[in-house]
């Protein structure tokens, strides 16, 4: 039997199979609310037959957002909003997951396509970013304001209260969201945080948030249902986080109660020399995974079907999460079914095209009553 299809069960959660959609940011909600785009979006990814379908990074809080058209998940109408979209992807038979994020230094920017990066200032309709340390991300950035003690004890509140408006809205997996540059990775890379008291300096300080805000949200997730973290295994920068600083986080997060790493890497500074390739993360999450005694999901250019097969199959991770070849072909799942010899059924209204062409009278002839 296909490893892909086969079912991974973490803590009382069973996915049907070992498919994820990764967060992808659509930078199409208004004051954080999803809008129709999202219902379809979302939607056809669940009809494709993915396992897990984890909705994009959802700020925590209005100043975490990476852009102003970002998903929002700070407030009960947020909630509400998605619990249709979450009770419409449970019907297609995929489970849900949703990203808490807070974006730090890197919020307050355009949309990509509507414009060219940097900060958006004040006066533009923009807002002042926080950070660990006062260091922009790039020279067209904005200087954060840092983040004294009541303003990390606000994150953290800001992800448990984002994770019990989650559950109410429905979603069974929470992912938070430590990588490519945003708050929680800027806290852990030695880069970007600068700072001298207990959040700042040795690797035990500089995790600090991270662990806080994981036994926060801990705290109120259901004991039942599964917790990700996901991290940026690598800065590809000299002197910034690494992958064995992140083994050793791995094992801190198994203890605090996390289910997974979904083990990404790069984003917190920019010009990094990333060496991209079909793959390219999957080595980081079988380390992770072999050291760190602890499930991890793969990322990274995976494309075919096979690819993702023989990452299971040699064990270097539990789960595959795809992003970019899924917005190619929301069905992919579905295709990758047929050519690794694995039973999965179509949503009912498509079942008749999933057994191929057929000749063109007998389709109008299925398709079409006779006249009384």
């Amino acid at each position: 039997m296909s490893r892909l299809f086969q079912p991974l069960t973490l803590r009382g959660l069973t996915l049907p199979n070992r498919i994820a959609v990764s967060p992808m940011c659509q930078y199409s909600s208004v004051e954080g609310l999803p809008t129709d785009w999202h219902l379809v979006h979302y939607g056809g990814l669940a009809q494709g037959g993915a396992g897990l379908v984890i909705a994009e990074a959802a700020a925590v809080l209005p100043e975490g957002r990476i852009t102003a058209d970002d998903l929002g998940i700070w407030n009960g109408a947020q909630a509400e909003a998605l619990a249709r979209i979450v009770r419409f992807m449970h019907a297609q038979g995929a489970v849900s997951g949703i990203q808490l994020a807070h974006a730090g230094r890197k919020a307050s920017t355009p949309a990509p396509w509507k414009g060219s990066g940097g900060s958006i200032p004040v006066s533009a309709g923009g807002w002042t970013p926080v950070g660990p340390s006062a260091l922009p991300f790039d020279a067209t950035w904005a200087v954060p304001t840092v983040l004294d003690e009541a303003g990390l004890q606000g994150v953290i509140r800001a992800f448990a209260d984002a994770a019990r408006r989650s559950l109410d809205a429905g979603f069974l997996v929470a992912e938070i969201h430590a990588a490519h540059g945003y708050l929680l990775h800027q806290f852990l890379s030695p880069l970007s945080n600068r700072r001298e008291d207990r959040y700042g300096g040795s690797f035990e300080n500089r995790t600090r948030l991270l662990k806080e805000v994981t036994e926060a949200v801990r705290g109120v997730w259901p004991e039942r249902l599964p917790l990700f973290v996901r991290l940026s295994a690598t800065d590809w920068s000299e002197g910034g986080w690494n992958l064995e600083q992140s083994i050793e986080l791995a094992k801190a997060l198994k203890g605090l109660g996390v289910d997974l790493v979904d083990c990404s890497s790069g984003g917190l500074v920019p010009r990094a020399e990333i060496p991209l390739g079909p793959g390219y993360q999957v080595p980081f999450a079988a380390r992770i995974r072999a050291e760190a005694g602890l499930p991890t999901g793969a990322v990274g250019l995976i494309t075919d079907p096979e690819q993702a097969e023989q990452i299971l199959a040699q064990e270097s991770a539990d789960l595959v999460l795809l992003a970019r070849e899924l917005l190619r072909d929301s069905r992919w799942p579905l295709r990758a079914a047929q050519v690794l010899g694995a039973e999965v059924p179509w949503p009912a209204p498509y079942a008749r095209a999933a057994k191929g062409p057929v000749p063109l009278r007998q389709a109008l002839t299925s398709f079409t009553q006779p006249t009384p």
